[in-house]
């Protein structure tokens, strides 16, 4: 295989597909349509499904992942159905790839080949093509060895090296390089974007995160009236945006949304996307979006979840926001959903369905992480009253002599910012309410 060949390889366009998804002791199936999922990865990869396998076992078979019997049936199916591609819910070896592929006569990819593909067609700004490249081409790499074997009769030995060999050794080198050059030029982008991170620091920011699909587009533009791109689609979003989000009776906040998750994300994405995701670190409050109609709502809560202890983000504040609530089918789904999670807020983004009560439950976890002080700072320190008065919601300013005396309400981090010789901070106690104490 060429490099030139890769992107080709990885497209899956108006193909017939058949998916094959295995169940195993340590990855069990979920929900009652185990090829759903994979269904919908398929059909958003260009692909039309014609059949489908399943198999249960204890262990996999190192060769082909399935035993000998389903590799028959799936030889069949693939005959009958005059099949183009072969997709495993699993992820495959190079060799149980080769041995698969020449046993049906179709291509054979697995569901983290499939997953890049996706985000490949999806990637629109700069950054976002880089970060899949690469990773596409760190998933590449170790499957090159194995794509020359063919060629494996050359025997080589000085001045008789095979072309299997030298073409291998050419593919293997151009990745390299290329690899090296991507990661440079992202950890140039990862720089820029921690120091726009870094520059909203006195900001209130919150970043939507969740599993694909699960409307935080639609919710970031019933909130702020961006107008994102929102499509039923998986991995619609692969850009973070921020937005401002006016909070009444507290100001604005940034708002992010960001690229959606989902079970078993191949590691090379986290990887590359941590730039992307660095809004989700760096964020004061994450809003988990769960889509609330689906079955397998608390599986997905569970990977999201996975996904965040990944990046660091585990101890982090989250609410759960139960979206989509008005598609709902079984409203006792929903209750079991509530009582599990009794934190959460259920709204619906596409009815605009209690957004009101998502705004009050944001206000009262920003409000958390607030304290209240009494800064005895220099009438003439300008600098510091300019601060508080943009920055911390001041109710009160008492004057004596040549001080003043700022009551006021202000993010716990940012008390570190007014700790100057000539300024005395005292913290008084936490302000868990802000606005109805400072209005009293």
């Amino acid at each position: 295989m060429s490099l030139n060949n890769t992107r080709d390889d990885l497209t899956v366009h108006l193909e017939k597909a058949i998916l094959v998804s295995v169940s195993l002791p340590k990855r069990p199936w979920q929900g009652d349509d185990p090829l759903d999922e994979l269904r919908g990865l398929a059909t958003t990869a260009g692909a039309r499904v014609v059949g489908g396998l399943l198999q249960k076992r204890d262990g996999i078979i190192p060769g082909t992942y399935i035993g000998k019997g389903k590799l028959e049936e799936l030889k069949e199916s693939v005959e009958s159905h005059d099949a183009d591609v072969v997709i495993f819910d699993n992820d495959l070896s190079p060799a149980q790839v080769r041995n698969l592929e020449k046993a049906t006569g179709a291509k054979v990819i697995d569901r983290s080949e499939l997953i890049l593909d996706i985000f490949a067609t999806r990637a629109r700004s700069v950054e976002a093509r880089m970060q899949v490249e690469l990773a596409q081409l760190e998933y590449a790499l170790p499957r090159l060895r194995r794509m020359w074997t063919h060629l494996s009769r050359y025997k080589g030995g000085i001045g008789l090296r095979g072309p299997g060999e030298t073409q291998l050794e050419e593919d293997r080198r151009l990745v390299a390089v290329k690899i090296r050059d991507l990661k440079k030029r992202l950890i140039a982008v990862e720089s820029r974007r921690e120091r726009e991170v870094q520059g909203r620091r006195d900001e209130h920011t919150v970043s939507l995160v969740g599993y694909t699909n699960a409307g935080k587009s639609t919710l970031m533009n019933a909130l702020t009236g961006a107008g994102v791109l929102a499509e039923d689609k998986l991995f619609s979003t692969l850009d973070t945006r921020t937005r401002q989000w006016r909070l009444s009776e507290w100001g604005k906040v940034l708002l992010s949304d960001t690229v959606g998750f989902i079970r078993d994300l191949p590691h090379h994405l986290v990887a590359s996307f941590k730039a992307t995701l660095e809004e989700a670190r760096q964020a004061r409050l994450l809003l988990h979006v769960v889509d609330a109609s689906s079955p397998q709502a608390e599986e997905q809560i569970q990977a999201v979840s996975a996904v965040l202890k990944e990046l660091g983000c585990a101890a982090k504040p989250t609410l759960l926001v139960l979206n989509k609530v008005d598609q709902v089918a079984d409203l006792s789904l929903l209750q079991v959903l509530e009582k599990h999670h009794p934190h959460s807020v259920a709204v619906s983004a596409a009815k605009r369905k209690n957004l009101d009560r998502l705004q009050d439950a944001v206000i009262e976890m920003l409000s958390a992480d607030f304290v209240s002080a009494k800064i005895d700072v220099a009438a003439g320190n300008g600098r510091v009253l300019a601060y508080l008065s943009a920055h911390a919601e001041v109710y009160r300013q008492e004057f004596h002599d040549n001080r003043v005396v700022v009551s006021c309400y202000l993010p716990r981090h940012l008390v570190r910012h007014i700790k100057e010789d000539d300024v005395v901070v005292k913290l008084i106690e936490e302000a868990k309410v802000r606005t109805e104490e400072s209005e009293s």
